[in-house]
């Protein structure tokens, strides 16, 4: 007997979020603001990347309808061009989803030591509670999709409440404070946007920060055979979700800019740290706290829902053992999948400094593999995958599409030319992925 798939809408909608919404729109606005250099190219940049990520969900609503698969994000590029290319970018992004939720945790972390430690917080306390957040979720994770997600659930919930409570700090009425900004980052940003080609040049830079922030709904395709009715439920979750986080993020933006001042944002630090004291006072550096950390764990089980399903995808291929496509009868759980994946996490743990490298080097990726995702829509078009009466089509296909590619590639084109050393560096990682596909396909047996 099947078992019914658990996920409806409200659950997905509530995916969406928590795959976007994780540490970055707490510190990139700091980033993209020094890159633009104005007000103007700053919430341009941020409006701009609401629009391409809206083209982004519609996109991949329409493939994630078409093709509803479990481990759908590593499987539309198997389907669509080949599996090698699917292998190489899907480890990049495995290992830096293990990368990120270790940091993001040790970040977790650093929020609640606070209460236990006078001054910083040891690495040894750091680790122990990351780990622990981990192997909680784990648990939770084992079992079922229902269960988690009810988790998960609860927990953005909370995290779209901070960024609400954050929003009502425009009514604070506490001294904002001293921050130190950077005067040459600054005269240098207003000095390349005074032509034409400053302009466009400052706008692509500030691009990288704000796309980096709106990105990961992507990765909600995995979950394509864990949705019930995914013809009707995966456009409208992924829709909602992203219209959600454009009202957030544009709404946060400017609350950072009204709050804090435009000048003083492009040096500044601990952004919600300012806000939250903003609104009420000493105390609130301790509620600041709590949420944050909260806030983490939202990520933290996210990833852990959805990566596993890569791996279940892959091993169906044969790419890895059949051993990771192996579920429990009882909850339906991708047992080794999952216990794979947060071994991998806890070991980054003992490498984060690197790790963070590693992570700067995938961004030129992602870049490239949401392009090449979303351009397998045509694919799927053409070869008529999941039409029918009640099959999901969005409408201006496909101008949006096209923009959101286009929109892609120049980011990928901004990252080369601001950080060369990490483009060529992401391509040499993709290139031993690449390469290891083939060795992995020639050591095995070749079907009867």
């Amino acid at each position: 007997m099947t078992k019914k798939p658990g996920l409806r809408l409200f659950d997905l909608t509530m995916i969406v979020v928590s795959l976007v919404i994780g540490m970055g729109i707490f510190r990139t606005p700091v980033v993209a603001a020094a890159k633009a250099g104005t007000p103007s190219i700053f919430f341009l940049a941020w409006l701009i990347g609401g629009v391409v990520a809206l083209c982004g969900a519609l996109t991949y609503a329409e493939i994630g309808s078409r093709y509803p698969v479990t481990g759908g994000y590593y499987k539309i590029f198997s389907y669509g061009y080949h599996p090698s290319l699917a292998f190489a970018i899907n480890c990049i992004i495995l290992v830096s989803n293990a990368a990120s939720t270790a940091i993001v945790g040790v970040i977790g972390s650093e929020y609640i030591g606070h209460f236990f430690y006078a001054g910083p917080t040891p690495e040894g306390f750091k680790q122990v509670v990351t780990i622990g957040a981990v192997l909680i979720f784990y648990v939770i994770n084992m079992l079922g999709i229902k269960m988690s997600s009810r988790v998960q659930n609860v927990l953005t919930l909370i995290k779209i409440s901070l960024i609400l409570l954050l929003l009502l700090s425009v009514f604070g009425v506490y001294p904002v404070g001293t921050i130190h900004g950077t005067p040459a980052m600054t005269d240098a940003a207003g000095a390349s946007g005074t032509s034409v080609l400053g302009f466009f040049k400052s706008l692509g830079v500030a691009l990288i920060a704000v796309s980096f922030t709106y990105g990961g709904y992507q990765q909600t395709i995995n979950f394509g055979g864990d949705v019930q009715d995914p013809v009707r439920t995966m456009p409208r979750g992924i829709t909602y979700g992203i219209m959600i986080i454009i009202l957030l993020y544009l709404s946060i933006n400017f609350v950072y800019v009204k709050v804090i001042g435009f000048e003083e944002l492009k040096g500044a630090s601990s952004i919600a740290a300012i806000l939250i004291r903003h609104l009420f006072g000493p105390v609130g550096e301790n509620i600041l706290r709590v949420l944050m950390f909260l806030s983490v764990l939202a990520y933290v089980n996210v990833l852990l829902m959805s990566n596993p399903r890569v791996m279940f995808a892959m091993s169906e291929e044969g790419i890895l053992p059949r051993i990771f496509s192996v579920k429990t009868r009882r909850h339906d759980v991708i047992l080794y999948s999952l216990t794979a994946f947060c071994l991998v996490i806890i070991i980054t743990l003992l490498f984060s400094s690197t790790v963070e490298k590693v992570i700067n080097y995938t961004i030129f990726l992602d870049s490239i593999g949401m392009s090449t995702s979303a351009a397998t829509i045509f694919i799927l078009r053409r070869r008529r995958v999941g039409e029918g009466d009640d099959a999901y089509r969005m409408r201006w296909y496909p101008l949006i599409p096209l923009v959101f590619i286009l929109a892609y590639i120049t980011v990928a084109t901004s990252i080369v030319l601001d950080d060369p050393r990490s483009a060529a560096y992401g391509a040499l990682i993709f290139s031993c992925f690449f390469l290891l596909y083939f060795a992995v396909r020639k050591g095995q047996r070749p079907p009867a």
